[in-house]
């Protein structure tokens, strides 16, 4: 029974520094070397300053910005809160705040129709944090950057293509746009060096 008792033991230590330890900071090493960027958390700089990453959506609200999705997460965008709703399509909850969110989107987006809202626009994502949106959101919301930036349509139209990420390996997902990069584009057009 001891004979037993000590190879437990053994094996239990065993294993802990293998996938404990050594497992851990070799797949750290490996990251840092090969994906630096994404190992330490996609972090967006400007001017040497960190202003957020791209893989977690912020709170863009003025005209003169694309808007990310609604957040689901705390009081928006809150890393610690990240959740979905989980409220289902015939929730009245769910129903009177899409509803809202739609009534608020026709008031600041000009021209933009009541059957013509985009789905991601007044719906929240999984995680609450989704950076991106869909190109037909970003394109209903160029004429309201348009207005607030004085820019030209096209050329603002120009920088939603440019930003557009097609779909992983060619057949996952949607095209989408990441919404802190194309804000932070319409700063560069304009000769601005940033927020």
């Amino acid at each position: 029974m001891t004979r037993y008792l000590g190879t437990a033991i053994r094996m239990t230590i065993l294993t802990a520094i293998l996938l404990g330890l050594v497992y851990p900071l070799a797949i750290t090493g490996i990251a840092q070397v090969v994906f630096p960027g994404a190992a330490n958390g996609s972090l967006v700089k400007v001017n040497g300053k960190v202003i957020g990453s791209s893989l977690i959506a912020q709170d863009f609200t003025a005209a003169k910005y694309f808007h990310p999705r609604p957040s689901a997460a705390g009081a928006g965008y809150d890393g610690m809160s990240s959740s979905f709703s989980n409220l289902g399509p015939t929730n009245r909850t769910l129903i009177e705040r899409v509803r809202a969110d739609v009534r608020k989107q026709l008031a600041q987006d000009p021209g933009l129709k009541f059957g013509a809202v985009p789905v991601d626009m007044v719906t929240t994502s999984a995680s609450g944090l989704d950076p991106d949106i869909t190109v037909a959101n970003a394109r209903t919301q160029a004429p309201r950057v348009v207005a607030a930036r004085g820019m030209s349509l096209a050329s603002v139209l120009t920088l939603v293509a440019k930003h557009t990420t097609g779909r992983q390996l060619g057949f996952l997902g949607e095209p989408r746009v990441n919404v802190l990069r194309l804000n932070l584009a319409l700063y560069a057009a304009q000769g601005i060096k940033g927020p």
